[in-house]
């Protein structure tokens, strides 16, 4: 079986896996990285999104192969030490999560777009096209206007 050796949340990690297998699977059952949910494996809830090289993903349909060389972040990786990110502040901040399911992908897409652009319009935010089931996008979005005022495009994890 072939290796693939990439960074996950700042640390090397090599994998024995089908060059196919989806990324999720090897995050979660092969380096037990459960923050990624899966919900639907066919790249339409999101609830898995993640980090390569900085862009977000959806590791449910990524093959593992892609990320042979690459960074990889998940939910896991954005705190600094106990120093929250700070869209991860404000989402407790506004108590965003019902259920919580959909948070760590609603969070991950949520950084990928201060990233790209700090002060994102409604219209922007609502191109985020993670599903919440509990229906708190008001708050999510409550809670990405905070994010962007509180500065959080330069972090990156």
């Amino acid at each position: 079986m072939p290796q693939y050796t990439f960074t996950v949340n700042g640390k090397t990690v090599t994998v024995d896996a089908p060059a196919d297998l989806p990324l999720l699977w090897v995050l979660r059952d092969k380096l037990g990285i459960t923050g990624p949910k899966y919900g639907c494996g066919i790249n339409v809830c999101k609830a898995c999104t993640s980090h390569l090289d900085g862009e977000a993903v959806n590791p449910c349909v990524v093959p593992v192969a892609e990320a042979a060389g690459r960074e990889v972040t998940t939910i896991e990786g954005l705190a600094d030490g106990d120093e929250l990110h700070p869209v991860q502040q404000a989402w407790l901040e506004l108590d965003v999560p019902q259920c919580g399911y959909c948070q760590p992908g609603q969070i991950m897409a949520t950084v990928a777009l201060l990233r790209r652009n700090p002060d994102p319009t409604d219209e922007e935010i609502d191109a985020i096209e993670n599903v919440c089931r509990c229906g708190t996008y008001f708050r999510i979005r409550e809670a990405i206007k905070r994010a962007a005022r509180a500065g959080s495009a330069g972090r990156t994890g």
